[in-house]
């Protein structure tokens, strides 16, 4: 277990940047002799932006070095920032590539040089995010508070971010895919029930479903019953069969379902929840069958 790193992310930052400032030189290092990171926070890249990334480096050459890191018992180099740069260098036929060769780099350092450039770009999506904090915390004992901090961000959005771990695997592909938004994530966060979450997770990339329309499904597991429906103080839950009655016609029409008490014993409704237009479409043919 590592112990904590005192003052957190800011002090390994002040490192990096000090040792920027100290004579960091750009060296032109054959790509073939460097090693990927292992602390890179992007887990997916986009092979489209790669291949456009690599004809602006084909048309105008490389821009901004990437950096590494030299061990001086290996003839390797440990790449720290700039993955895409250098897939994209690959992609345009180049041997060589321009970087700043950096020594002396514990762990934590490297780590911190990887989040400076990652964590806090607009295009690394929320899931990379969440592991790269959750890396930060579990493998370097820093804090959420200390996490907020230093990528200026408040502590409840690096809370909820992590939260999105608690997700299943599968809809957590789907947000480094670009399958669905961190909105849609963050809405079938709320869905209790993990068998209807990931059934409601294929219906989104079927359906072509709105963030709205999961914010809609998942305030319908938490919204008070009205009248009749509504939960009074003494009165009786519904009974395992009626529980799981409904849960059966929710499998077989995959939208939320509630069976109502009426009046009398032998009285009630059945209440069929749609999301979109095309939901309703889709539940009534399958009532239609």
């Amino acid at each position: 277990m590592r112990k904590a790193l005192g003052r957190g992310i800011d002090s390994l930052i002040t490192k990096v940047q000090d040792n920027d400032i100290s004579g960091d030189v750009v060296q032109r290092i054959p790509v073939d002799k460097i090693i990927p990171n292992r602390f890179q926070p992007r887990r997916n890249f986009d092979e489209a932006k790669l291949a456009e990334l690599a004809n602006s480096i084909k048309e105008r050459g490389l821009i901004q070095p990437i950096s590494v890191w030299k061990d001086g018992g290996t003839e390797t180099y440990e790449l720290l920032a700039g993955e895409r740069r250098l897939r994209a260098s690959k992609i345009a036929g180049l041997t060589e590539i321009d970087a700043i060769v950096k020594k002396d780099l514990n762990d934590e350092a490297k780590l911190a040089l990887s989040l400076i450039e990652n964590i806090q770009r607009e295009d690394l999506n929320a899931v990379d995010t969440a592991l790269a904090y959750r890396q930060l915390m579990d493998e370097f004992g820093v804090s959420q508070a200390d996490i907020a901090r230093s990528v200026h961000k408040s502590r409840t959005t690096v809370s909820n971010t992590l939260r999105l771990l608690d997700l299943e695997n599968d809809i957590l592909q789907g947000v480094q895919a670009g399958l669905i938004d961190e909105g849609h994530a963050r809405a079938l966060i709320s869905v209790p029930d993990v068998a209807r979450r990931r059934d409601f997770y294929l219906r989104i990339l079927a359906e072509k479903l709105t963030v709205r329309d999961v914010e809609d499904f998942a305030r319908g597991f938490h919204a008070p019953r009205k009248g009749a429906e509504r939960k009074t103080r003494g009165a009786q839950r519904k009974s395992p069969e009626v529980q799981a009655l409904e849960a059966a016609l929710e499998k077989r029409l995959g939208t939320k379902v509630d069976i109502c008490p009426g009046s009398g014993p032998q009285n009630g409704k059945i209440v069929v929840h749609y999301y979109s237009l095309d939901d309703l479409d889709r539940v009534t043919q399958i009532l239609q069958k």
